[in-house]
């Protein structure tokens, strides 16, 4: 990773689930910056660094915390195309999301999802679904450093 500690890439159309996120992992004191898709197509912007992030410098996130319903691209397209895609295949994704449809699921990790995880209503569940969730992917999973994602 080229610079320094990784980001996580949060695609939530949800101002507050997007504050609830913010909050959960700021709480855990996690180092890891976060940036914020506000929809699908934003997200697969920032991962081509196209439109908008057609500048961005950064590495590619660690972790990619992913709604499944969202605007323009729902989750499901995105994380087709970032796990077809040998260039981005190898970041971990995160379907967080509000659907506990049996479909959903399924069709998530037929797609290659890395972890399934349901917005749990209640705050403080959700909180502690989010901080655990962050711990676990930005800090105790364990990843090559180093070595190019096929296809780079």
């Amino acid at each position: 990773m080229s610079d320094g500690i990784g980001r996580i890439l949060l695609a939530e159309d949800n101002l507050n689930d997007v504050e609830l996120t913010r909050e959960a992992l700021a709480g855990s004191n996690l180092a890891n910056e976060m940036d914020v898709a506000r929809d699908g197509q934003e997200a697969l912007d920032y991962l081509y660094k196209a439109g908008a992030y057609s500048g961005r410098k950064s590495a590619d996130p660690i972790v990619i915390l992913l709604d499944l319903k969202m605007p323009l691209v729902d989750g499901l397209e995105v994380l087709r195309r970032v796990k077809g895609d040998p260039a981005l295949s190898h970041i971990p994704v995160v379907m967080l999301t509000s659907s506990s449809e049996e479909r959903d699921l399924v069709e998530s990790y037929r797609l290659g999802v890395n972890a399934y995880v349901v917005k749990p209503v209640d705050f403080k569940q959700f909180v502690e679904a989010v901080r655990k969730t962050g711990i676990f992917w930005a800090v105790l999973n364990n990843v090559p450093r180093g070595v190019p994602p096929p296809g780079a």
